[in-house]
């Protein structure tokens, strides 16, 4: 054992600097948020509370009811109900969102050929029943409306889900077979 060994365990050197570094933290300001009065920052691609996307032109859901949000969920908290239309279409009936089973990995939305379901910023939606974090077709369509709706939905699919079509095209100087033509 050497000198310096020895005076360590003699005089606790480690625990005097713990104690040293918990003194100089003593009196300083803490870095604790008071909820109620301030909120937090949000940071982009945050995975809050579900939204089902509206479509634009029809205002109803843009969900065509192919169920690949739900077949990816590792969960399992997505239930789609679809009947057929007259014209051979499927039709949602019903969306629906079980919020204590969800883990927000955010699997649903990017399986989602359409970009029809979304994360919304929200994470305030606490409550005393089951019942209300039980997401209908219209409470999320209500989310999209509240949280989503504009110029925010349409960035959110356009910053943080890729592949979109504009992602497939021929790069310039990119070496490119000819059709082969008569003559």
């Amino acid at each position: 054992m050497t000198v310096k060994e020895l005076v360590n365990k003699i005089f606790f050197i480690e625990i005097l600097k713990g104690l040293a570094l918990t003194l100089s933290r003593l009196f300083t300001h803490a870095v604790t948020i008071q909820y109620p009065k301030e909120k937090r920052l949000i940071r982009p691609g945050f995975r809050g509370q579900h939204a089902l996307v509206r479509d634009p032109d029809t205002g109803w859901v843009k969900c065509v009811g192919c169920g690949l949000c739900a077949a990816y969920c590792p969960s399992q908290c997505i239930h789609i109900f679809t009947t057929e239309g007259d014209d051979g279409k499927k039709i949602v009936e019903k969306y629906e969102v079980e919020l204590l089973r969800c883990i927000y990995c955010g699997f649903c939305v990017e399986a989602c050929p359409y970009s029809a379901i979304a994360l919304t910023e929200n994470y305030e939606y606490s409550d005393y029943s089951r019942d209300a974090l039980y997401m209908t077709t219209e409470k999320l369509l209500s989310n999209w409306d509240k949280f989503m709706s504009g110029k925010k939905g349409e960035d959110y699919f356009k910053k943080f889900w890729r592949p979109l079509s504009e992602d497939f095209g021929t790069p310039e100087g990119q070496a490119m077979f000819r059709k082969a033509g008569k003559g």
